[in-house]
């Protein structure tokens, strides 16, 4: 989309009702656009009014020990205040969903909460809720060779925060520690950037 939009425009507002099968990566490529101020996002001031799948509006807005907290609850948070407007019942398009449609509305944040690149921070929200159930700490596990355990005691060391915590009771806070803290791991030993757990 690069091109697409006047920089000069103050203010952009994107509305879109999204097909169910490609809202999910497109938010995804939205909010790595803004991190980078790339393409509708090279003002900063671009909102979002979307639709999406009831679910997946719940799992965007999901707040600390919600249920529905997840990767993408992190990632929009993190870079956008992210509204969940009102719920469209199926009922009301032609032909009719299977299931009712969330209005979410985004407004990027001027800072990013967690002060570490897109790449970071989708790497270790990713690995943590690979086990959503489990403590937190094995979730951390997987940012880490297997014969390199003493990396993983550093960012509960570093962080603070209780390994025995599952990652849906992980504020926006606790992620920023722990990305932080990973990115410096990395710049100690730069090979751990490169691994990946499967």
């Amino acid at each position: 989309m690069d091109g697409m939009f006047p920089t000069e425009l103050s203010k952009v507002d994107i509305i879109g009702n999204l097909p169910f099968n490609v809202s999910t990566p497109l938010i995804i490529k939205w909010l790595q656009d803004l991190s980078t101020g790339d393409g509708a996002f090279s003002n900063r001031n671009t909102r979002l009014t979307l639709t999406f799948q009831k679910e997946v509006g719940e799992r965007l807005t999901a707040d600390v020990g919600d249920p529905q907290r997840s990767r993408l609850s992190i990632m929009a948070q993190n870079f956008c205040e992210v509204k969940h407007c009102f719920t469209i019942p199926h009922t009301a398009f032609v032909p009719k969903p299977e299931v009712d449609v969330a209005v979410v509305h985004f407004i990027p944040r001027t800072n990013s909460i967690i002060p570490c690149s897109f790449k970071v921070i989708e790497k270790v929200v990713k690995c943590l809720f690979q086990y959503r159930q489990k403590y937190c700490k094995r979730g951390v596990e997987l940012l880490f060779p297997f014969d390199q355990p003493e990396l993983v005691n550093d960012v509960f060391d570093y962080t603070g925060i209780d390994p025995s915590t599952t990652p849906m009771w992980l504020t926006m806070e606790d992620f920023s520690r722990i990305c932080q803290v990973y990115t410096s791991i990395c710049q100690r030993y730069p090979a751990i950037r490169y691994y990946e757990y499967r």
